[in-house]
This record gives C-alpha cells, structure tokens and sequence, in this order.
C-alpha cells in the first residue's frame, strides 16, 4: 500500500486531474414544506428551497473548523454558510463538565493546528476545558533496540502538542461559531440527494428551477428539505455521501488491525506522550490533565476483543507490561553508544486505574481519487483517512479547512465563482501532495512494524537511533509532525 500511495504521490505532483463530473442522485427525494433563513437551527424546509453561497455537509470538528474558518475571514464572513448535520450537540451544545473523567475520544492538536484555533478564535474557549500540554515524546519498540525521544527544545518551541477530548474541541468550535456575526443556518438532517442544476444557456422548456439557481448544487435533505449552494464541501467522515453522489471513487484498504482507546488514571500527572511498537501494533499514551492519560493500543481484531471483555485489572495488567517489560527489554544504549543524560529512557508512569469503557474500531487507510469537482470540495476523512499511530489524521483536517477557506477567500477577492473547479484546483493541488506524504510515511511505519524479522529489526533500530542522535533530522521530524509541511528528509 505504501509503494502504491508513494506512486500517486509522484503524479500527484506531476499535475492533477480534476473531474468535472455531474452528480449522482441516486437517493430518494423528500416533499418540502417553508422556511426561512435565520442563524438557528432549522427544521421545515420551503418548496423552492434556500440558497447559499457554501453547504458545509457535516458538522463534526472538521466541517466546524472550516465554518469557523471562514466566519473569522473579513473576505468571507459575509458569506451564507449552511451547516447540515443531525448532531444534537449543534442544536443546544454539549455539556461538559469539570468533575467527570476525560472521554477517551481525544485528538494530539499540533502546533500549527493550535496556531489556526488561536487565529479562528476558537482556543480560548479549550483553554476553559480540560487539556494537556506535553513538550517532549519517547519511542522505543519491543526489541530494546529501537528509541527515540524528542524535545521541544530542540526546535526551540515550548511545546510538541496538546491532547484535547474530540468533545472539547468540537464544543469550542462550536461556541466560536455561535459568537461570530456570520450567515449561519444549521439543518438538523441528513444529505439524501446532490445534482448540479443545469446552466442557464442549457435550460429547457420543462425546467421549473427559478432563474438564479441555475447553475447550482441542489441538496435535498432528509427532513424534506431543499437548498441550493455555490459551493457544497464534504465534511462528513470517511463514509461520505458527499463523495459517494459526487461520483468521486477512493482507493486504500482495511488494515488487520483493531485500535482499543480508553481513559486511565496514575498515581502522579503525566507530562510526557509515549509510544512503544509492539510485534502487533503500537500503544500509545498521551497526557489528557490532571492524573488521567488517554491510552490508544493497536493490534489484531481477535486480540482486541479479547481485551476488550477481560477484567478491568487484568486489562490495567496489559497495559503496564505493554509499556514496561512486556514484550522485549527496555532500551540500554543505542547502536552507535551511550544514551546522553537527557535522552535516558525512562519508564512511563504506572496506570492505576481504568476510568471509562474500552473502545474498540477497525483501522484503515483510504484517499479520494479528486478532493474537488464542479461546486464539490472534500476535507477532512472525506478525503482521505490514515492509521492513527502519530495522531495526525484530524490535524490533516484542520490543515484541508484553513487551506480551502483561503482558497475561497482568493476567489471572492477577485470575484471569482467559488464553486468553479478551477479555483478549487488550487486547494486540491496543495493539500493533495502534503495529505499523500503524510499518508505513505505512516502506512510505511504500519508496515514496517507488521514483520518480526532480524536483519530488519536491525534496520528499524538503527532508524530510530539515527533520529535520535542526528540533531538536524531530529529537527526536521519534530517540525514535520508539528504540521510544517516540509518532507523531513529534503526540508
């Protein structure tokens, strides 16, 4: 997969091919009844239906950011943006409170995704909530061989990252939103069916549309309602219904992985992300405030089940010899000698407790074939979606949403038509080749660790210990996984 994915790449940045393809509309259509535009949530709909400049089709924390985005930008936050998602949390919020446990459902924001929250307006509201900041990352695998640890000092930053419950920032996005002076209407509902309306010079005798949505996308939607768009971006995960009736194939496959995620306590705090490769997968733990880490262990679908059912002790058990001597030795010195002072393993801090039920999901990687057609643009798992083993998959999200707003920001700068591919081309263009690189070295790691073999245990090792002791791959590695997109071997 990744020699396929590092093919693509290649003619990704050779040039792009962007479809300029009609909508599918296989879904069923709905009657209609009034509505009005407002910034509240609808729930009726109107015969001719309302029209936008944007449809954003999913509300979750991508297609937040993107409304968030786009509501911060003088160019843009004149614009009438549609926001159509079922979630109940888009209606009255989400309740979060200080006195549970942290959900175990968490993203590693990066730096450069912190600065874009801070630039939206939306960080200053996860700063009210719990989160944790960490500024140094150890990895080592099973073998003893293999380690690493990265600091923020060295690329002089105060921070690597900051591990936030999905729910917090979702609910940040969400007040962000709510306190922008935008064209906002949330439709609590589903997207059923997409076509493109035809142009007004092929408009026959029998089209009933009204004059000035010719030309546009018309989304129907599961409430009965209809509405018309310039532009309609696809936020809505990896199973996208926008990128199934754009007509837009993906290519990738299901990895023979499960990843378990789950919430634990420690008798100190933790300030450090940890991750270890095992023989069948890595297991990651990350800070989430106060005593609490937020666990994320990949390995095969039988074995997650498995752990998923067994005692809440046992699975502690698991854990701590996952992250300790389980497995393999803890690492004494590199291949090329003696760890420095501030680079000695350490071992990470005993869990003492489980404090939430143990999720389990299947792992995948999957890119689609185009990010834009005529009036269609994809973001976020709409797009693509990748294995979770460095944390990076909402943080490409968050990238495709700041970069497709300022793509749309160009385009009404110069009064072009949003939705014309030919300006969505330039989004596709960018994201594409920084999505693909991201992709093809994480599904090498995932595959680089599937075989227990010596010669390449040897060759993983002298890897890890080459980051580990030259300072400017070191340098380049942090700052590629803090979200500069420069390929660390080249920068």
């Amino acid at each position: 997969m990744n020699r396929v994915l590092a093919r693509k790449l290649s003619v990704d940045m050779c040039g792009l091919r962007v479809p300029q393809r009609s909508f599918c509309t296989t879904a069923a259509k709905a009657s209609s009844s009034q509505d009005q535009l407002s910034n509240q949530s609808k729930t009726n709909g109107s015969t001719n239906g309302d029209q936008y400049d944007i449809a954003i089709v999913g509300g979750g924390m991508v297609g937040m950011a993107m409304a968030c985005s786009l509501a911060s930008m003088p160019l843009t936050k004149q614009l009438s943006i549609a926001i159509i998602d079922r979630n109940p949390a888009l209606k009255s919020g989400t309740s979060i409170k200080k006195v549970d446990f942290p959900d175990p459902r968490v993203s590693t924001v990066t730096p450069a995704s912190i600065s874009f929250f801070k630039d939206i307006g939306a960080w200053d509201y996860v700063q009210q909530h719990r989160h944790a900041y960490f500024d140094k990352m150890q990895v080592w695998d099973y073998t003893g061989l293999g380690y690493t640890k990265y600091h923020a000092r060295d690329v002089s930053k105060e921070l690597l990252g900051c591990v936030v419950e999905n729910k917090v920032l979702h609910s940040s996005l969400f007040s962000c939103l709510q306190k922008n002076d935008c064209r906002k209407t949330i439709h609590p509902a589903n997207l059923t069916s997409m076509s493109l309306q035809p142009s007004s010079s092929s408009v026959g005798m029998a089209d009933s549309s009204s004059p000035s949505s010719k030309g546009l996308a018309k989304l129907e939607l599961s409430d009965g309602s209809r509405l018309y768009a310039k532009l309609v971006v696809g936020a809505d995960g990896s199973k996208s219904e926008v990128r199934n009736l754009a007509g837009i194939k993906e290519s990738g496959q299901k990895y023979s992985q499960n990843a378990i995620i789950c919430t634990v306590e420690h008798i100190v705090e933790n300030r450090c992300a940890w991750q270890r490769f095992l023989p069948t997968g890595p297991i990651a733990l990350l800070p989430i405030g106060e005593k609490y880490s937020n666990i994320v262990w990949t390995m095969d679908p039988k074995e997650s089940l498995e752990r998923k059912l067994i005692s809440e002790d046992d699975f502690v058990k698991a854990v701590n010899g996952a992250l300790d001597y389980g497995y393999g030795p803890h690492p004494k010195s590199s291949l090329f000698g003696e760890f420095s002072a501030s680079g000695c393993f350490e071992v990470p801090p005993k869990v003492v407790k489980l404090v939430s039920e143990r999720m389990v999901f299947p792992l995948s990687i999957m890119h689609a074939d185009a990010y834009v057609a005529k009036r269609v643009a994809l973001i976020g798992d709409a797009a693509h979606t990748v294995h979770p083993l460095a944390g990076q998959g909402v943080n490409l999200g968050f990238g495709d949403a700041f970069a497709l707003s300022k793509v749309i920001a160009d385009g009404v700068a110069v009064g072009s038509d949003i939705g014309e591919v030919t300006l969505l081309k330039k989004f596709e263009v960018e994201r594409r080749v920084a999505n693909s690189t991201m992709m093809t070295i994480l599904d090498g790691f995932q595959k680089a660790y599937t075989v227990d073999f010596g010669p390449l245990n040897i060759l993983r090792a002298a890897a890890f210990n080459a980051a580990n002791l030259i300072p400017p791959l070191k340098r380049n590695i942090i700052s590629y996984a803090s979200g500069e997109m420069r390929f660390p071997l080249f920068a």
